[in-house]
């Protein structure tokens, strides 16, 4: 979008098997997009944009979101500031799902200045092969370099069904048409409020971090 308002060229390294619906927007905007092996996810997307990069430095910028500090600082000054306004200092966990990890690292930076006893919560996938587009296994990926392991009070693993299942219930129970990673955000809430004690008072918050529009093809929509 940035590079057809402003009339630069974008190259793009995308897995093979992201949605019909991205690829599409991609093309829309007139992006070059080179597909890389789907078995690989983000990694190997990650490794090709490397290279490129590393071979041509006088024809591409990298930006790289996984190791760019203005990733997480954008959530440190921005997204904490205003979960902070907006429960007006009452937030007691935070929960976010880890992808480039930037806004779990700076949120949760920023929230335990503003309280130390604000319980940080990440989410990552159950497994190195799931269906949680954008999220992270960790264990098996390549940790970004911004991601700092100390941050987190707790780490929650939810499994691809899981993630699926409550997204069709946020469409169908509360009009919210949202993408399986923000379905995973608000699966790994629920658990968090499960886990609370017994007439322990809560201000959870997550973040829905993608629409549901980009994944309208998806099987899972279809199951009851």
């Amino acid at each position: 979008m940035l590079g057809a308002a402003l009339g630069f060229p974008v190259t793009l390294c995308v897995p093979e098997n992201v949605s019909v619906e991205r690829k599409r927007i991609l093309l829309a905007y007139g992006a070059n997009i080179i597909y890389t092996d789907p078995s690989e996810g983000s990694d190997g997307a990650i490794k090709i944009a490397r290279a490129l990069a590393a071979e041509r430095p006088d024809l591409y910028f990298y930006a790289d979101q996984y190791s760019n500090d203005a990733n997480w600082r954008a959530h440190y000054l921005t997204t904490a500031e205003e979960i902070w306004e907006q429960t007006e200092g009452r937030v007691t966990h935070f929960v976010s799902m880890l992808g480039t990890t930037g806004t779990f690292v700076g949120t949760t930076r920023r929230l335990k200045e503003l309280n130390p006893h604000v319980r940080c919560i990440s989410l990552q996938p159950d497994s190195a092969f799931h269906g949680i587009e954008g999220a992270k296994h960790l264990p098996s990926a390549i940790v970004p370099r911004i991601y700092d392991s100390a941050l987190a009070d707790d780490n929650i693993e939810i499994a691809t069904e899981t993630a699926y299942a409550m997204a069709r219930r946020l469409a169908r129970e509360n009009g919210l048409l949202v993408g399986v990673s923000a379905a995973a955000a608000v699966a790994g809430s629920l658990m968090v409020a499960e886990n609370l004690k017994k007439n322990q008072d809560a201000t959870i918050v997550t973040v829905l971090c993608d629409s549901g529009e980009k994944y309208l093809s998806e099987r899972f929509w279809e199951e009851t």
